[in-house]
């Protein structure tokens, strides 16, 4: 049976129950009458609150479901991966740990295997040998997620991409790299930096992530305001799937309409789909002027008023344009040292500029902070276009999760929202929590409405997390925003997908897991909820 013959025909006329593979049963009922939006707004309604019904952890839906009926790794799957990988099969329990454990030290897998491919060809045979076995498999880039995405939740066998770290091209005509999915963004930076390039993407992680996994997650990062999404910047995908074939769709054309765009279901899928093995991104020129701006600002309506000028005056050369709060800027005094260059405000932004012409660009800037400050809408402000200066003001963005990391316990929600309702967030969650948080912090990606809230406490707190959550999906979902902007879902959003998507697209995605991953082994308990209905 070919490939695509495998998924079942969906009629939305009808309702189904059938159940697709050892993780998924799915229920999908619509029907085309006046009234059919009521009826799924009330389906919705019904799989988000009621978590005995999505098949969750009633008192903690983020929290593991039980294991599925996965074989276990024996002594003669060891033998074979031992020869398949001579030296790259680690089973020593203090080389697992750092991959078992995610960076914020919340969720841990107890994998006794980890694999270290170097090539397609061995990730290809890993699969294939796994779905034969049903020994399920989690794929781990540079283990930066925020999610419990990138690492085991029981004993999956770790599938490691850290050393498929080759550059196989680079066109300094078109721009178009084409490298392995292991590649560090710090050092595909670098490496294109030396050629009059940059990557389209950057991330305070990017000295650690991979590529594959910043492409696995649709990783969104400070210069989505400028160059876009990866879902526009990625051009082709190398991927194995879960039985070990491989789809190459390493295209490096710009435009290629026939047919469907496959590449699109593997960005963002959280390796749940298949392994990425590589990629082919488009980069942009290097800006020959940067300059970078940090302002202060007495309310978050003159900040939006500000973004909405600046957007205006800057046009062509604004690359980004982030946000902090003071309390964000407190905890970087406090934790790192670091210091603010400007007096104290409520809000401060960073405001990158990226162009070909050092005169203009500076003039325009100055253009605009002249019209900014002139008008009260910036109280103070600084401006920094040597390196070593803008790597510093930029720190005081990057480094608020590592400040973040020093207060406790921290709570980390990844919102995208109307960008007129972005701090109104933070103000309601202060108001909901009281004195249960030790802190309520809010920073992130103006440009495309994209809020970090970040709730901290002096250790783990059930009531806390009972009072953050269902609260603050259900706050997003009213103003239609997203519960995960750039982060991706993992383990610990799963089950409150359906704040975000209808029954139908949840149904849909099951029926998509079940084709590629007849038996689930990729990457399980992660993205999709454990019962999709």
């Amino acid at each position: 049976m070919g490939l695509f013959q495998k998924c079942s025909r969906l009629s939305l006329r009808s309702s189904y129950m059938w159940s697709v593979c050892p993780q998924y049963s799915i229920a999908v009922t619509a029907r085309e009458t006046p009234d059919r939006a009521l009826i799924v707004h009330w389906t919705q309604h019904r799989d988000v609150h009621n978590s005995r019904r999505l098949g969750a952890n009633p008192a903690n839906p983020s929290a593991a479901p039980p294991r599925l009926p996965f074989s276990r790794v024996t002594q003669e799957d060891l033998s074979f991966f031992r020869a398949l990988l001579p030296g790259r099969t680690i089973t020593d329990p203090d080389l697992l740990k750092s991959s078992n454990v995610d960076w914020l030290k919340t969720v841990q897998g107890s994998s006794d295997v980890l694999l270290r491919p170097k090539t397609t060809e061995g990730v290809s045979q890993i699969l294939r040998y796994c779905n034969e076995r049903n020994l399920a498999v989690c794929p781990q880039g540079g283990n930066t997620g925020l999610v419990g995405g990138s690492v085991p939740v029981f004993d999956e066998i770790i599938l490691s991409t850290s050393l498929m770290n080759q550059v196989f091209a680079f066109d300094n005509i078109s721009g178009i790299l084409t490298c392995q999915a292991g590649c560090v963004l710090e050092n595909l930076s670098h490496y294109l930096e030396e050629r009059d390039f940059i990557m389209p993407l950057d991330l305070g992680a990017k000295g650690s992530c991979h590529i594959g996994g910043n492409v696995s997650t649709n990783a969104g990062g400070l210069r989505l305001l400028r160059y876009g999404s990866l879902r526009g910047t990625v051009l082709g995908l190398e991927v194995v799937l879960a039985d070990g074939h491989v789809l190459n769709c390493l295209a490096t054309l710009r435009k290629d309409n026939t047919g469907y765009d496959l590449k699109q279901l593997f960005i963002g899928s959280e390796g749940t789909l298949g392994v990425i093995t590589a990629v082919s991104i488009l980069c942009p020129r290097k800006p020959k002027a940067v300059n970078v701006a940090f302002l202060g600002c007495s309310s978050f309506q003159q900040l939006l008023e500000t973004f909405q000028c600046c957007r205006g005056m800057l046009g062509e050369i604004l690359s980004a344009f982030e946000f902090l709060d003071a309390s964000c800027m407190n905890l970087l005094e406090k934790h790192l040292k670091l210091t603010n260059p400007i007096t104290e405000c409520p809000f401060y932004i960073v405001i990158e500029t990226a162009g070909s012409n050092a005169t203009h660009d500076e003039e325009k800037l100055h253009q605009f902070l002249e019209e900014v400050m002139t008008s009260s809408l910036v109280t103070d402000g600084t401006v920094a276009t040597e390196a070593t200066k803008i790597k510093a003001l930029w720190s005081l963005r990057e480094r608020v999760t590592e400040a973040l990391t020093h207060e406790g316990y921290t709570y980390k929600y990844d919102i995208s929202l109307p960008v007129e309702k972005i701090y109104d967030l933070v103000q309601d969650m202060r108001r909901h929590l009281g004195g249960m948080a030790k802190n309520v912090v809010g920073y992130g990606h103006v440009g495309d409405g994209n809020l970090h809230l970040n709730i901290t406490s002096p250790s783990k707190d059930f009531d806390l997390l009972a009072a953050i959550e269902p609260y603050v999906y259900e706050w997003t979902s009213q103003w239609k925003g997203s519960i995960s902007a750039e982060h991706g879902l993992g383990l610990k959003k799963r089950n409150y997908i359906y704040y975000s998507k209808p029954s139908e697209a949840v149904a849909l995605m099951g029926s998509i897991k079940a084709m590629l991953d007849p038996k689930g082994i990729l990457n399980p308990y992660k993205t999709l909820p454990d019962n999709i209905n």
